[in-house]
């Protein structure tokens, strides 16, 4: 018997990115692990990808492209051949073009996978070449890297594998156990050595029960806790004043700002006691080295932006900055040189390009979002919108248009696949070759290949290539090998891939980016934010000339992003939906629902595998505080509705303590068909955007609750 062990990194943006070894058996995967000489991911892989080669073999896996014979929805479909697929898909093109437009067509791509060549933006370059709308890509962070930008620029900041050397390690909206698993041994580490751990989060997620410190907020109230923090620091004199002066901007102006937001107004908004904002901000000032993580979640409501604004602040106020361990980490990507305009090139876009953003998919496919030409066909790779966006009714309801040519790439007939025309069968991480960035470390990974591809399927860089070639398109750009596209894909010049070689890289797997360790590296010791003035900006310089650009790989495009002038002062913002700021809402929907990462599951990925879906519960839950399930005569077990005036979904009841009063949570990722009956979880959440990148506000949701 043959036996191998390929290296390869893992697919997902959770944002670790481990290494993974394969076994592989006569041409077979049979058995996947984590590579115990990766320094950050240390051997272990999480529920989600430790059983990876149960996703490639599954039975339920798309291996041959497939024509739609039943009604849109149905899920009935026919084989048909490479050839057959392509043919009706460039003439299906080609004809929209000519009598619509090329913006009648809309591509739409998420993370599915994280990798490089074959994930976020490998379909830019061709339907930008065609003229194609744009689908503005905004899910993830994009209020977040646009508040982080405008504070301390593009910066990694702290190095994760430096919290070992932290005393006071704040996890704000961050479950670390369940989205950032191999960060917790340097956290333990860091405990170990005397440090104290802090979780701020409306949940006692697994993460906060471990913590020292867990403190409560309400959702979306964050930014009056952050501006609370400012208060006292200033007010008691807990500045750095010598870094303040040297290595800041707009100190005074951040100062009398932050006189408006006391203890007592920010216990008022978050529910958290005064004396727990005083202890905490103390404890805080005067700790070093000091370091804040925040989580994605912290960006998802009205003010989400200005929270990460005000969040961006705090360590250059009281110097932790000087500090090896101390400061803030967003996400360690601003470290990695990624040719992203070679991967996307938006200068093939045309000079009046129509953007539609990803989460007003619904409304654009039904005419709700004026639309001239109308959307004539999507193009779906790397993602399940069925399943994740909001107003799900208007899509289903654009998804089944008769006159709609829909495609759609993937490893499995998901909720959005139901509805194609033509299904196209894409290879997991096991059949393809990528080269991958980390949300979460600094290190550069490679994935071998392990398999051949099973049944027909291709990697989205060959699905691509086939399709430009039906479409006449000549351009060689359009037919460059997996090996090129991957050798122009980093700026191998840049100083942090010095002495990096991608044979090396092939090779061993991973190579950390050349940037001084751990134990030696404080970022900003002298200051060096890569702002426009060098200096944290309290003050924002870009948004007081309104030039302020979400991140390009973050959007999809190039266009001018640049809206009016914002506030240059981080402010505090109320959610659109809570008790306090929607008090009629607040009548009918009193709770406030949160959607937070499930453990098992990666968004919908997983969410049809048998054992990710045993872990996480065979139906969605929704877990109620005992006072909110009282009043409502609910225990647990007991079937419920969840609901306000944009749709409801079905589920069971979940009661405990864990969960403030006032709030319910009801972890996201789950399809429709796993529901107990009816759409998904973000079927009730708000169409509107974050303020700042776009964000959706999935945080920012009042409901009510009610048995059967």
């Amino acid at each position: 018997m043959a036996r191998t062990t390929v290296v390869g990194a893992c697919p997902h943006d959770c944002p670790d990115t481990c290494s993974i070894l394969t076994t592989v058996e006569d041409g077979k995967a049979v058995a996947v692990r984590g590579n115990p000489d990766h320094p950050f991911t240390r051997g272990r892989l999480c529920v989600k990808v430790n059983n990876y080669q149960d996703r490639v073999y599954s039975d339920n896996r798309l291996l041959y492209p497939m024509r739609r014979v039943g009604p849109k929805g149905s899920g009935q479909f026919e084989r048909i051949s490479w050839d057959d697929a392509i043919a009706e898909i460039a003439s299906r093109f080609k004809d929209i073009i000519a009598t619509d437009g090329a913006q009648a067509i809309l591509p739409y791509s998420y993370l599915g996978t994280q990798g490089i060549i074959n994930g976020l933006n490998v379909g830019d370059p061709l339907f930008n070449k065609l003229g194609a709308s744009v689908c503005e890509r905004t899910f993830c962070d994009s209020g977040s890297c646009t508040a982080y930008m405008m504070t301390i620029g593009h910066t990694p900041g702290v190095d994760p594998e430096a919290f070992i050397h932290s005393k006071y390690i704040i996890l704000w909206a961050c479950n670390t156990l369940s989205t950032n698993s191999h960060h917790w041994p340097f956290i333990e580490q860091a405990r170990k050595n005397g440090a104290k751990l802090v979780v701020i989060d409306p949940v006692r997620t697994r993460t906060a029960r471990l913590a020292d410190w867990h403190i409560p907020i309400r959702p979306g109230t964050d930014c009056a806790l952050a501006l609370a923090m400012i208060h006292i620091i200033i007010k008691e004199k807990r500045i750095d004043r010598d870094y303040i002066d040297a290595h800041t901007v707009g100190f005074a102006e951040l100062a009398e700002r932050a006189e408006q937001y006391t203890p007592e107004f920010a216990s008022a908004e978050t529910g958290i006691p005064v004396e727990d904002i005083y202890t905490l901000t103390r404890e805080y000032a005067s700790t070093a080295p000091a370091v804040v993580r925040i989580g994605v979640a912290v960006e998802r409501h009205a003010g989400g932006g200005q929270t990460v604004r005000a969040i961006a602040c705090l360590p250059a106020l009281i110097g932790a900055w000087k500090h090896v361990g101390g400061g803030l980490l967003q996400l360690p990507i601003w470290a990695f040189p990624v040719n992203w305009g070679e991967m996307m090139r938006p200068d093939l876009q045309p000079e009046t390009m129509r953007v539609i953003n990803s989460w007003q998919l619904g409304p654009a496919l039904t005419g709700d979002l004026p639309l001239d030409p109308p959307i004539r066909s999507l193009f779906v790779y790397n993602a399940n919108p069925m399943a994740m966006v909001s107003q799900q009714d208007k899509l289903e309801q654009g998804l089944a248009r008769d006159d709609l040519f829909t495609v759609v790439s993937e490893h499995f007939i998901t909720d959005t696949a139901r509805y194609a025309d033509i299904l196209l069968p894409a290879t997991t991480q096991l059949e393809q070759k990528d080269i991958m960035f980390s949300w979460g470390h600094l290190y550069l990974s490679y994935n071998n290949p392990a398999i051949e591809p099973l049944g027909e399927a291709v990697p989205n860089t060959e699905m691509f290539r086939r399709i430009a070639r039906a479409l006449d398109i000549d351009d060689p750009f359009f037919f460059r090998s997996d090996d090129e596209m991957i050798a122009q894909s980093m700026d191998w010049a840049n100083p942090v891939m010095e002495g990096l070689t991608l044979e090396d890289l092939k090779e061993k797997g991973f190579l950390r980016l050349q940037v001084p360790a751990a134990g030696d590296w404080a970022p900003h010791r002298d200051g060096n934010f890569p702002t426009p003035t060098g200096k944290c900006e309290f003050k924002s310089t870009l948004a007081e000339t309104g030039n302020f650009v979400v991140p390009l790989f973050r959007q999809g495009y190039n266009g001018d992003q640049a809206g009016e002038p914002v506030d240059p002062l981080p402010h505090y913002i109320r959610p659109n939906e809570s008790p306090a700021s929607a008090p009629a809402l607040a009548e009918k929907y009193p709770l406030s629902l949160i959607s937070p990462k499930s453990h098992a599951f990666l968004n919908s990925n997983y969410g049809n595998l048998p054992a990710q879906v045993a872990l996480a519960g065979e139906e969605q839950s929704v877990t109620l505080h005992p006072d909110d399930a009282t009043a409502r005569g609910i225990e647990v077990g007991t079937p419920i509705r969840v609901f306000n005036d944009r749709g409801v979904f079905e589920a069971f009841a979940t009661v405990s303590s864990d969960v403030m009063r006032g709030v319910v949570v009801a972890p996201a990722g789950y399809w429709q068909r796993s529901n107990r009956r009816g759409p998904t979880v973000h079927a009730l959440t708000p169409p509107a955007f974050a303020d700042l990148g776009r964000a959706p506000t999935f945080s920012d949701v009042l409901v009510e609750v009610a048995k059967f």
